[in-house]
């Protein structure tokens, strides 16, 4: 017989609380079509978008965290110093260590929580989510302050026509904490490591090692394969996860999908049938792709305009780089 006692955790887990932060700069298609040879007409047909934000030297990916994380905090009435768990997701933090998540912990005032970051892409907000939940229900934390953020222009190929258009910046944190009944449903997620090099950052940082490179890596993508693949494999998974959580398109008020490419969006709400009631993301248009923060970003907006209300019933998917996916059904707070 086991002599470990078991942990004292909660029942189940919900999002209490959502922040976001966007540069104050915005960027409209005009500039990108400075550097390539395209038109407004064409990026918005192509992707949906209009504008996107690009941050400053001061908003770095710890300063946006914290804006962000600071609203959330709020929003879900809690102190900073209970906060068990900082968990953070984002691929344009450049130094391996220490994780940016101990820095972000610090300056919002946490404590000595656990920290962490996470490399997951466009599906780390899910993934975030996921290990929150865990904690919350394993008693390890209880309440997590979980992040996803990102600095893309850091990252972005302006003569890069397939992809300079598309990646913005900004910061999206929620806090999960104990619930009494379910009110964040089982994941749905997954790799498929073989298409890999479908999204990709062009070179690894061990090229300073042996000389300076001509320019600085980017994020690269076959276009029209992830495209293929997010219509097509995302669709099912999102399914998936409908029925994971026992509900049915029906039974949604909020689609809140990755904001990578509104047609991408729109494809998904046909193929799931989604009835008109339902609401969906559209951040993209005036944020562009953030990657791990598009999600909580939307949300947020969403809440913040009363396209959605607290108690809603969404339905949550992010897919990326890797290629990894994560899709769950989460009540909004």
């Amino acid at each position: 017989m086991s002599k470990i006692k078991a942990a004292q955790g909660h029942p189940y887990a919900r999002i209490m609380g959502v922040g976001g932060y966007r540069p104050t700069r915005v960027v409209p298609n005009e500039v990108i079509l400075e550097t390539i040879d395209s038109s407004d007409e064409w990026i918005r047909s192509r992707s949906g978008i209009a504008t996107r934000h690009w941050a400053s030297d001061e908003e770095t990916v710890a300063a946006m965290s914290v804006e962000a994380a600071g609203k959330a905090i709020a929003d879900a009435g809690i102190t900073p110093g209970q906060i068990g768990a900082v968990i953070v997701s984002t691929v344009s933090h450049f130094k391996q260590t220490p994780a940016i998540a101990t820095e972000i912990a610090d300056k919002v005032g946490a404590g000595k929580p656990a920290a962490f970051d996470i490399s997951a892409g466009c599906a780390g907000f899910g993934y975030g989510l996921t290990l929150a939940k865990g904690m919350v229900v394993e008693g390890s934390a209880e309440y997590v302050l979980v992040i996803g953020v990102e600095r893309l222009s850091d990252l972005t190929d302006l003569h890069d026509r397939a992809t300079a258009f598309l990646f913005g910046d900004g910061a999206g944190a929620v806090i999960v904490g104990p619930a009494k009944e379910p009110r964040i449903g089982p994941t749905v997620w997954g790799s498929e490591g073989d298409k890999a090099e479908t999204i990709k950052q062009t070179e690894g940082w061990d090229v300073y090692r042996d000389g300076t490179p001509d320019k600085f890596p980017a994020i690269t993508q076959e276009g029209q394969a992830v495209f293929r693949w997010a219509v097509f494999e995302m669709a099912k998974v999102a399914q998936q996860a409908l029925d994971a959580a026992g509900i049915t398109a029906d039974d949604l008020d909020v689609f809140i999908p990755h904001q990578a490419n509104e047609r991408i969006i729109d494809s998904m709400v046909k193929t799931l049938k989604l009835p008109e009631h339902v609401t969906v993301a559209r951040d993209v248009r005036t944020t562009g792709n953030t990657s791990a923060a598009s999600i909580p970003l939307a949300m947020e907006r969403l809440l913040a305009t009363g396209e959605a209300k607290s108690g809603d019933t969404a339905l949550v998917i992010g897919f990326g780089a890797g290629l990894v996916y994560a899709a769950t059904v989460v009540t909004l707070p």
